[in-house]
């Protein structure tokens, strides 16, 4: 799904709508996050009414990726953010070993999430997101199924000012078995991702810059085959040992509010990642529209993917019900 990560659960760290796309996704300390669940749990308070977010990515390669989430307040200090994430690619062309085709193929994953953030005081917020996550890959291998769970606080030192740590995919791992198909059983561990951001508003909010750091912690597996030793070793064996690897990298967005209903916004995500050549730069504006007695606001966002020649345009809807 995302050629510039290969860890499971990728295409959960794509984003999530056009408005955290088009911000770099530097929305762990953000007032105006609209799906908190994905960025950080702690913003779900926020929710100044209930509203309904759906969103979808035009990719290139076949890919897909679409979010429908609804956010509600829970009493003056508390709200809850739900919803789903899906992504696919559909069109794979399917061969044998010699080359012949066979079939089409498709996969589909999706992360289902429920999150819940309460101010406890006045500057302090947390919260806390659970997760489940799905991967039906082909169908000779059973599909997957982990739970995860995402941390997050913010805090407010003075007013324009926010700032915010987040923990991400807590225990989420893939168990595979593909004995089937000549594989073996495997674990497939999410990476663990501690993010520190933050956020300032400036001319009177109308300007709000964002900025965040990400370190990521990922366990993978080595396998190394040891040659036999007839007689003694009849057959090759295979030694498995497991090995860290810790990465980290940063994501800026700036939004400025050119007109009562008109933002335009940029960013750039996976800074640090191989350099230049893994980030991702961003654009786009949101625009808030009244048809009747419907409010309504429309997202748009256009993502440049390291080493993919398309962009990926994201548009995302928010109906305030």
């Amino acid at each position: 799904m995302v050629a510039q990560d290969t860890a499971a659960g990728a295409f959960a760290r794509i984003g999530a709508d056009a408005q955290g796309m088009a911000l770099g996704n530097a929305l762990g300390a953000s007032p105006e996050a609209d799906i908190a669940a994905l960025y950080n749990p702690a913003l779900a308070h926020q929710a100044s009414g209930q509203y309904l977010s759906l969103s979808a990515a035009l990719m290139s390669f076949d890919r897909e990726l679409q979010l429908a989430a609804f956010n509600t307040p829970l009493g003056p200090t508390a709200g809850i953010s739900a919803g789903v994430l899906r992504a696919g690619v559909s069109d794979i062309d399917g061969r044998d070993p010699s080359g012949n085709p066979t079939e089409t193929l498709s996969t589909n994953e999706y992360a289902l999430f429920l999150a819940f953030g309460n101010q406890f005081f006045d500057r302090v917020a947390a919260g806390a997101t659970l997760k489940f996550y799905i991967a039906d890959l082909v169908d000779e291998v059973s599909t997957v199924q982990s739970l995860g769970v995402d941390l997050g606080l913010t805090y407010t030192p003075r007013d324009g000012t926010m700032l915010g740590l987040t923990v991400n995919d807590l225990l989420a791992a893939y168990e595979w078995e593909t004995g089937g198909v000549g594989g073996r059983s495997a674990t497939d561990a999410f990476p663990v991702r501690l993010r520190i951001s933050g956020s300032q508003q400036l001319l009177g909010g109308d300007l709000m810059l964002l900025a965040e750091y990400e370190a990521r912690f990922s366990e993978r597996e080595q396998r190394r085959r040891i040659p036999r030793d007839p007689p003694v070793q009849p057959v090759d064996q295979i030694a498995t040992s497991s090995f860290r690897i810790n990465e980290s990298l940063g994501r800026v967005g700036v939004r400025y509010r050119l007109l009562d209903v008109l933002d335009v916004r940029g960013g750039a995500d996976r800074l640090g990642a191989n350099g230049f050549e893994g980030w991702k730069p961003s654009a786009g504006f949101g625009l808030r529209q009244s048809v009747g007695t419907l409010n309504l606001r429309i997202d748009y966002a256009a993502v440049v993917e390291p080493y993919v020649t398309d962009l990926m345009n994201v548009l995302s809807i928010r109906i305030y019900l």
